[in-house]
Formats: C-alpha cells, structure tokens, sequence
C-alpha cells in the first residue's frame, strides 16, 4: 500500500524515503537502514531504523530505534542562538567587486593564530589559498565571546565560516555548506584521573561518568542521539563560549572527567598536553566543511571547485585522496609543528613575547608616548618586514618599520637596525602623516597616512587631485584609492606632477594592515576576558 515520505535520521542528517514497496533497504555508508510499513497500519507515519556502526564499541553491534511521529524531528532548542536567519544579498561577484574575502573563524591551534606575530592555522592557510587563487585580499574575522558567527556570517560582515565545522542538520537550518574537506571521529577523551578508562558505551554509563560539552556543538547533538538510542549518559554542559581545545585542557588538569573531540583534535592536543586519555569512537567519518550563506550559490561553486582538486572522498573504505599541499597542513597543524608546539608552550616563547608579537611591549611604549594606536604599529610592522628586525629593502628601507635613512633623524643609518631606534623613527614619521591628515575621520586619517608611509605623499597628492577630477571627495579614501590605481595607467600619469605610481601596491597595503588591525583588536579583546588558568589560546575550535 502507499504511504508517505519518512524521515530518517542518520548520522545528523534527515533523509526523506518514498516508496509503495511493503519494506525499502538502503545503504548509505556503514549504516543500513529498512524502513518497514506494516506499521503504517497504525495510520500514522513510524519509523524503525536498524543500523550498524563498525568502529564503534557498544556491545551490541545491532540498535533498534523506533519511533512514531507526524513531522520530521525538530529541536526545541538547537543550541546555535542564531538571531539573522536571512542572508543578505553578497555572492562572489561583490566579493570579487570589493577585492576582499572575508574568514570568519576562532583563535586556536588549528583554525588560525598568531606565531612570533604573524597569521597561522590550518583554517586560515587554506583559505588564504583560496583567496590567491581569484586574487582575493582575506580579512580575518575572530568571533568575539558575544558573537554569533552565523550572525556574522549571514548579516555579511564576513563570508564563510571555516572553523573545523562538521556538517549537521541543524546548522543546514541557517547555513549551507561547502564540499568536505576532511573526514573526523568523534571520540570521547578522559582525564587521566579516571581508573581503568572505559572504551565501551556501557562501561561509560554503568559508571556514570559525567562527558562536559557545549550545547552549540556537534559533540551535543551527538550525545543526544545515543541517549535517544537507549544510553543514558550524563551530558554535562558548559558556556558556550568554551571551546574544544580549552575543555580539552580542563580535562588534562582534572577539572573536568571527559570530553568529546574529533580525532585529529585530540591527536594535536596530546603531543602537548598531558593527562589525556583517548575513549571510545562515538560518530566516525564525520564531514568538515566551510559554512556559507544559502544565497551564495556563486561563491559556494567556487569554493566547491577549489576543494575538490584538494580533497576527494575514497569509495567504499579507501582513504580519501588529499592534494600534497593540504598533506602538509595536516602534517604542520596536527602532529608536531614548531608553531604548534610554541602556541602550547607558552613557556617557551622568548622573555617579552607578546599576546600580538615579540615587541608589543615596545610598540606599547613608544606609541603611548606619541599618543598613538599600538596595534597599528603591530600592524604595520608585520606588513613591512613581518618582524624581521634585520630587514632591508632593494629601495634601501632598514629595520622593522623599513625607515628610508633618507627621511630618518638618526646619525648613522647601522642605528636603523637597533628595534627601539627603528620603531621610534617609523612612529615619528606616521604620526607626521596623521597629523598632515588630521581634518579627516579617523578611519581615512588612519588610511592616508599609511598610503603617505608607502608611497609618499607626494603620489597621495596626485591620486586625491585625479579624484577631483573625477568628480569624487578627495578626503575619502576610496576615491583616492580609485585614483592610486589609475596612475599606473600612462594617460592618467603622464600629468600628475610625481608621475608613476604603483597604486595597486599601496592599495593592498593599506587594505592588508587595516584588516589586520581589526584581527589584532579582537584578539587583543578576548585576551583581555581569558580566565587565569584556561589553557592554551584565546577561543578555540567550535566542533
């Protein structure tokens, strides 16, 4: 007899089963799945769903799960908070319009951080090489503790989520997801202070040993669905402002009993923290993928097509083929990394490394000293010379500002190479600059003294009188940046009174630091909110 569609529940995802056959059996996966209609004579929808997980331990290799129901499963509450539901309307071609990718993310170990003051993390190189390809800049945005980053995202401050994201049903209410690029389990992790660790469900729940989760992860829908199958765990739930990495270090000092994490999470935490103890495998073969807004179609096939040439899932039990390059982010984020170890270690950073860089205590002192902001000084320095004090350009700029000795105050030009000298010089010379701007807002003081450090201020000038020109405000900067690109064009050139100019480079310049500066303040924010003793990094990776 025919019957309606059933919804199916497996692994986090709904799928629909249609059919006037008196049973339908479907493989997808390791999990069969028979869907028998002698219990539509009830007359109401029911499901039985026999599955089979292989890699995980729970004594009885065969669950039955019945259930009867009209709708299709639904939480009362998801756990996510999400408040923008609709996206706003930006695909690839704004994007590519603006010239600016924007990551939204979290600062810890495997999704994006700072190292000796530049930008790491397994997230943030992938990404990033994403944007190179379609000569995108790439802002970062850190997700602040009272941010929602499916706010973020769907509101249009940024444009995809890439923070170790699994795949589930209820994140696809709000956001659509890329093709994978990394297959996970889920496992439980004990502290090392429970005897005799238990690597079976049961064992877990005989004992009665609490696992601490969030309720805006993975972990908790997962943990709700062996409940919902007859085990009876004890979920204990923290702030969602927790993250996996910091839980996991909880769980390594013996405040908390048990966890859950993806493998290759645990894997990277306990090369550096000890008084971790793997459990049993609770989901396997989990899907990582980028989050986008539903709307964006363009940018989504985009994505799609990059990922493909990097990852590609294996048929049947083949290992999934993975591109040489993403082989060494694997290598670098989740075995054992110079930058990995340092960020763990923060007892090994050298004496005065800093939350941004090894000289923010510098930058602090002579910027207060002129008044100005710290962190663009950080910001600028890691745009220069990435930190590298002994620097110097095929133009002649020196140190770790990249000071012309031509427009330096200093007797000798070895002096340059000396940090506090050099930093000194370049906070002399940029707030020169910002007081040759100061009529303007901040934001365009800030933006035409740095094109003034780069380019000079000579071809400033000519680019703000190209925008008269034009008919555009002079003292905006996006009309003077229009204008900086022009004058590499010969019929725009050939009349500004200091020729030449390559624009495209001071543009980027100041994009790239002014994003950067906005990635160094929500970082430095956070810090400022750590509890003494949370572990490694900021905020970390949100499963």
């Amino acid at each position: 007899m025919p019957f309606t569609a059933v919804p199916i529940v497996i692994n986090n995802y709904y799928t629909d089963a249609v059919s006037s056959d008196s049973t339908i059996g479907f493989l997808i996966g390791e999990i069969r799945v028979f869907v028998v209609n002698e219990f539509l004579s009830m007359g109401i929808t029911c499901k039985a769903i026999f599955f089979r997980r292989f890699s995980v331990v729970v004594g009885l290799s065969l669950v039955l799960l019945a259930g009867c129901s009209t709708d299709k499963k639904e939480f009362e509450d998801d756990g996510l908070n999400v408040t923008v539901t609709e996206p706003v309307e930006r695909d690839f071609e704004q994007i590519e319009e603006e010239g600016v990718l924007r990551m939204i993310t979290r600062y810890s170990s495997n999704t994006y951080f700072l190292h000796q003051g530049m930008e790491w993390g397994f997230e943030y190189e992938l990404v990033n090489e994403f944007a190179k390809e379609h000569d995108l800049a790439l802002e970062v945005i850190v997700v602040k503790p009272d941010e929602n980053p499916y706010d973020l995202l769907n509101s249009g401050e940024g444009d995809v989520i890439a923070a170790n994201y699994t795949i589930t049903t209820v994140r696809q209410r709000y956001v659509d997801f890329t093709q994978p690029y990394n297959l996970v389990n889920q496992v439980i992790v004990f502290s090392d202070d429970i005897e005799d660790p238990p690597q079976k469900i049961e064992e877990i729940v005989q004992r009665n040993i609490p696992i601490t989760v969030r309720s805006n992860s993975s972990y908790y829908h997962r943990l709700g669905d062996l409940k919902e199958a007859g085990y009876p765990l004890n979920v204990d739930l923290v702030p969602n402002e927790k993250d996996t990495e910091s839980l996991l270090f909880d769980v390594s000092q013996g405040e908390y009993r048990a966890t859950v994490a993806d493998d290759n999470i645990f894997q990277a935490s306990d090369n550096y923290m000890n008084g971790l103890v793997r459990g049993p495998v609770i989901a396997d073969s989990d899907t990582i993928a980028w989050a986008v807004r539903k709307n964006a179609d363009d940018l989504k096939q985009k994505m799609d097509d990059f990922l493909y040439k990097h990852f590609r899932l294996g048929e049947g039990d083949e290992e999934p083929k993975r591109s040489a390059f993403l082989n060494v982010l694997r290598r670098r984020y989740f075995e054992r990394g110079p930058q990995i170890a340092e960020y763990y270690d923060s007892g090994s950073l050298p004496e005065g490394e800093g939350v941004i860089s090894p000289y923010d205590d510098l930058f602090k002192r002579v910027a207060d000293s002129a008044g100005i902001d710290w962190l663009m000084i950080a910001a600028m320095t890691a745009q220069e010379t990435k930190f590298n004090p002994k620097s110097k350009s095929w133009a002649g700029a020196i140190g770790l500002m990249q000071v012309l000795p031509r427009y330096s105050e200093v007797p000798e030009v070895k002096m340059l190479y000396d940090e506090e000298t050099n930093v000194r010089e370049g906070v002399r010379i940029i707030s020169e600059h910002l007081a040759h701007y100061s009529y303007m807002d901040s934001t365009n003081q800030w933006q035409f003294a740095l094109a003034a450090y780069n380019a000079g201020q000579g071809h400033v000038a000519d680019a703000r009188r190209l925008a008269i020109d034009f008919n555009k405000n002079p003292n905006e900067w996006e009309a003077a940046a229009d204008a900086l690109i022009k004058l590499m064009d010969r019929q725009y050139y050939r009349n500004a009174r200091y020729g030449f100019c390559r624009g495209i480079e001071t543009v980027l310049y100041v994009q790239e630091i002014m994003n950067r500066y906005k990635t160094y303040q929500s970082i430095l924010a956070m810090t400022d909110k750590e509890t003494t003793g949370s572990g490694p990094g900021v905020l970390g990776i949100f499963n």
